[in-house]
């Protein structure tokens, strides 16, 4: 009996003595404090109102723009800020978000499922289906109140998802059309690009009546589109604000790497602000909602100057490498790249290039390859950026 007490005893010591050393390699592993070294609080101190005003700069200039006529902008600075913003959000899903979120997530410190499986990439797909679900349900319910508005179940919603008259002329139509043409050889020219197909992302049709009648079909396409770049924004605006809230917190305890971090998040703020910001400006926004782009851009301005501020008041305490802190940044990090991804290419690169008829017409192909050359470079520099940040 002594004797297996013996050895119980000794076993449970061995099995408490791994316990230790497991936990304090996991301890050593997991860092319990931050890289902060006291420098530059100065410069710390100078970042909240620096970055304060460059995010607001990068947000609420495209806004003011479109909407007064003493700071506005000629129409080529508006196109470039909009292509460029495009790919700015691309790559900032991809380099800034989707990068650290693996980096994260498979952390030998953690351990577990975490260095079995790539749960960033996981995350990021299940909010890919997540968002384009999402996209479903709103169409449907789009096209469901178009139907009900019009009051009869024949009519025709503009979403992308119905029968084949929403998108194919009627034959009726097609004989109108050639009789038309008969009299009018000149229109000939444009028959093979719109005969069939409309290349507009909300509406497959074009039907001449009068836009200033309420309740006609280009009265509802507006409708459908305005709420389709409302949800659009809120999504975008949300990713972005969860990724300014880490970079902020990242930004007041980090340690001799401080002062390029400084610099590069000055850029970033400023481009993925003006990628916002252009988008917000471009939504038509009704007198009742006039506030909401206001909110929307003062909400991203404001995020990350917060975020630095607490990350000061906690610079001695928070442990951004802590297993904590890793878990819950590489999961909204995840998150937030599986929101900008389906964002930035679906419904900003397809939807602009592809189901836009702004490349429509003469000289539309080079302002395609310019747009396109514009937000390459937008994408280009903003993955530069990952290089220090």
């Amino acid at each position: 009996m002594v004797d297996f007490l013996s050895i119980t005893m000794d076993s449970s010591l061995a099995v408490a003595s791994e316990f230790v050393s497991l936990v304090a390699r996991d301890e050593d592993a997991c860092v319990s404090t931050n890289d902060y070294n006291g420098s530059y609080m100065g410069a710390r101190i100078s970042s909240v109102f620096v970055i304060l005003i460059t995010s607001a700069f990068g947000s609420f200039f495209p806004i003011l723009s479109s909407r007064y006529s003493f700071i506005r902008l000629p129409q080529v600075c508006f196109f470039l800020a909009k292509y460029f913003g495009s790919g700015v959000i691309v790559a900032t899903a991809f380099i800034h978000l989707l990068e650290p979120a693996s980096d994260n997530l498979s952390s030998e410190c953690l351990g577990g499922v975490f260095l079995e499986y790539p749960l960033a990439f996981g995350i990021c797909l299940i909010m890919l289906f997540v968002m384009f679900f999402a996209e479903l349900l709103a169409y449907k319910w789009m096209e469901t109140r178009g139907m009900e508005d019009d009051g009869s179940s024949n009519s025709h919603s503009h979403s992308h998802f119905g029968d084949e008259s929403m998108f194919v002329r009627p034959a009726a139509s097609d004989e109108k059309l050639n009789t038309d043409l008969a009299a009018n050889p000149a229109e000939q020219e444009g028959l093979a690009r719109g005969q069939q197909w409309d290349a507009d992302h909300y509406g497959h049709e074009r039907i001449h009546q009068d836009p200033e009648v309420i309740g006609t079909e280009i009265d509802n396409k507006a409708k459908e589109r305005y709420t389709a770049n409302l949800l659009n924004v809120f999504v975008l605006e949300f990713g972005i604000i969860f990724h300014s809230v880490f970079i902020g917190l990242t930004l007041a305890c980090s340690g001799d790497e401080f002062v390029s971090l400084y610099i590069v998040l000055v850029f970033h703020q400023t481009f993925e602000g003006l990628g916002l910001g252009t988008r917000i400006a471009l939504v038509e926004w009704p007198k009742t909602r006039r506030w909401t782009p206001w909110i929307l851009a003062l909400a991203y301005a404001f995020t990350t100057p917060i975020s630095i501020a607490i990350g000061l008041g906690v610079r001695n305490s928070y442990p951004p490498y802590s297993r904590t802190a890793l878990i819950v940044n590489g999961v909204f990090d995840s998150i937030s790249a599986g929101i900008l991804i389906y964002t930035g290419l679906i419904e900003l690169m397809a939807h602009e290039f592809l189901f836009s008829d702004e490349f429509n017409g003469k000289g539309g192909f080079k302002k395609m390859l310019w747009a396109f050359f514009v937000m390459c470079i937008g994408a280009g520099l903003m993955a530069l950026l990952g290089r220090w940040a």
